[in-house]
């Protein structure tokens, strides 16, 4: 079992695209309705934004390689690039995803060290993330992995209103 970590670049769009699409449907279409899952993956990881997030320097993207296959990756923010205001101390997850066949293998853990591993290495106090409250495995892993909730925010699949829970992990 090899496990490697690598930083997307430009040239890996479509890779990323590819994974975002297959990961973010298989956690999340049996709870939503087709017509919004379509809405959220054509407006979220559409060639033209992921583009525009790889190259933003508050971001990083990270594919997880599982003997030489992706089968996950991690998106993190710094600065303006968090999707909430958490101010110049905070470190935001903003994705965190893992092919279901590849999940309780520990790659998640090994995802979530990688930007703990960042963050403190941009002096960062606190790293935070939102999930959504009805995925219940991702919140029982945050939990275990030292993450309390501490606030809540509107997330938007299509046109339908959901909650994301904020958790925060203190690091220094």
């Amino acid at each position: 079992m090899t496990i490697m970590i690598k930083k997307c670049i430009l040239e890996d769009s479509r890779k990323l695209q590819e994974i975002s699409y297959q990961t973010f449907n298989e956690t999340f279409k049996d709870q939503n309705s087709l017509e919004n899952m379509n809405a959220y993956l054509e407006r979220a990881f559409n060639l033209k934004q992921l583009e525009k997030e790889l190259s933003n320097i508050s971001s990083q993207f990270f594919f997880v390689y599982f003997n030489n296959e992706v089968v996950g990756y991690l998106k993190v923010n710094t600065n303006d690039a968090q999707s909430e205001e958490m101010g110049d101390e905070s470190f935001e997850i903003e994705r965190i995803y893992i092919k279901n066949k590849f999940q309780k293998h520990g790659l998640g853990k090994y995802l979530l060290n990688k930007a703990m591993e960042i963050a403190l290495e941009r002096n960062k106090k606190k790293i935070w993330l939102g999930v959504w409250e009805k995925n219940e495995n991702a919140i029982a892993f945050y939990k275990k992995m030292g993450f309390v909730q501490t606030g809540a925010h509107s997330f938007y699949m299509g046109d339908e209103e959901q909650t994301d829970l904020i958790m925060i992990k203190t690091l220094i």
